[in-house]
């Protein structure tokens, strides 16, 4: 995977699939994706409750990559722009989308490609840019263009649609809905590298 830098930030924002990691965590363990609620914060340690009711103890790297998630629209997806879309495929072989991230421009390039995701079964991911929006019934039909091919993926009008604004530290606060890619450490805790912060009450939909 590859990544981008962010001047002025706490690194690259990486996605999901996902999310692109740096190439210094490349040779660790495979990412473990989670998904819930940050529940309290014990000192270098944020506990978070998984979607699924596990309890899960995660510390941070020295340069974590935190993103807010805000809500956004249909409207905000154009032509140009570079978005993750998550997708489940449809018995024409189309795609149809389960939700859309819009990433900042200095994020372009973030976990560039299409690929298998966890969110459901047989679920995929594809981050690349926006080559041309179609109108179409109750929704909009998305072209996007990425290094190794193209795809047409249908959007329905009713699709969670969220946008990435800078993060932080302040962010990570108990009550907020995240989404993690975290790396398993040779004694077994969890490390967060990738942080999703929803903003407003929004939980990340990927």
């Amino acid at each position: 995977m590859k990544s981008m830098g962010v001047a002025g930030s706490l690194g690259i924002l990486a996605v999901g699939a996902l999310l692109a990691l740096p190439p210094a965590w490349a040779q660790d363990s495979p990412p473990v994706r989670v998904r819930g609620t940050i529940e309290r914060v014990d000192g270098p340690i944020y506990v978070v409750k998984a979607r699924d009711g596990a309890e899960l103890k995660l510390t941070l790297p020295d340069k974590p990559q935190i993103a807010g998630i805000v809500k956004a629209t249909l409207a905000d997806v154009k032509q140009g722009s570079f978005v993750g879309v998550t997708a489940l495929p449809q018995a024409d072989g189309n795609l149809n989308a389960l939700e859309v991230h819009i990433f900042t421009e200095a994020m372009r390039g973030t976990g560039e490609g299409h690929y298998p995701w966890d969110l459901k079964p047989q679920s995929t991911m594809t981050n690349g840019n926006v080559e041309q929006v179609g109108t179409a019934v109750d929704g909009r039909t998305l072209t996007m263009k990425y290094k190794d091919g193209e795809k047409k993926i249908f959007v329905p009008a009713d699709t969670p649609i969220v946008a990435y604004v800078d993060g932080d530290k302040n962010d990570l606060k108990p009550g907020a809905k995240v989404f993690i890619v975290a790396v398993k450490q040779p004694d077994g805790t969890l490390q967060g590298r990738a942080w999703r912060v929803g903003r407003d009450g929004i939980t990340p939909p990927m």
